[in-house]
């Protein structure tokens, strides 16, 4: 009996020298995320990315960052147009800048494949609301021109001037490298699409983003 209570002692012990020593569980992370954002115009995207694990392939994830600008052809065409028009019915020179930054944030669930590669792929799908901004700005004779100062001339419509929040849609792939202890480097792409009310807009957002696990 008393070699049987021995034997039960001893393997509890090893059992949990073996559970100490083993790898450590990773409940989350947190990044920041620079990104290259292409699509109607090519600029950039940066903001914050935190996520929570579920089981050892799932994560969940919630994300908040700021697109420079989702510009279309139309859209600035339709600004270059009011400037021509400004240019014929007053005498200073007219320049225009065209740009629809966008403040998103949104959330989703990421899948991590099983791998023996010390990187770990994913991919991952989410939903968010995204707030776009119409931001136009005329200058007349190198100073930039006040809605009052351009009253007597033209007005502009919704179209290009105004904000609205829209659903937005996330999918994306990309490999996570423990590059050192809790650090993480996150090597993504993003693409999105935000259904708005007129034609939807297309995102697509490349880059890296730079965080730790816990």
């Amino acid at each position: 009996m008393r070699s049987v209570l021995a034997v039960i002692a001893s393997a509890i012990v090893l059992s949990g020298v073996a559970h100490a020593q083993g790898p450590a569980v990773e409940k989350g992370y947190v990044e920041g995320v620079a990104q290259s954002a292409f699509g109607n115009v090519t600029t950039q995207s940066y903001g914050v990315e935190f996520g929570a694990t579920v089981r050892p392939d799932l994560q969940i994830f919630g994300e908040f960052g700021k697109i420079k600008s989702v510009a279309s052809s139309a859209f600035t065409s339709d600004a270059d147009r009011i400037a021509g028009a400004l240019t014929q019915l007053q005498p200073a020179s007219v320049a225009v800048s065209a740009k629809q930054p966008v403040v998103f944030f949104g959330g989703g669930a990421k899948y991590r494949p099983s791998s023996n590669l010390k990187v770990q792929p994913y991919v991952l799908g989410g939903v968010g609301l995204a707030r776009v901004k119409s931001d136009v700005t005329f200058t007349l004779g190198g100073a930039e021109a006040t809605e009052s100062a351009l009253a007597p001339f033209v007005t502009l419509g919704s179209d290009l001037s105004g904000t609205v929040t829209r659903p937005m849609l996330t999918l994306g792939a990309g490999a996570t490298w423990p590059a050192w202890q809790s650090l993480i480097v996150d090597f993504q792409y993003r693409w999105g699409r935000i259904f708005a009310e007129d034609a939807g807009i297309t995102t697509n957002r490349a880059g890296v983003g730079i965080g730790v696990r816990f």
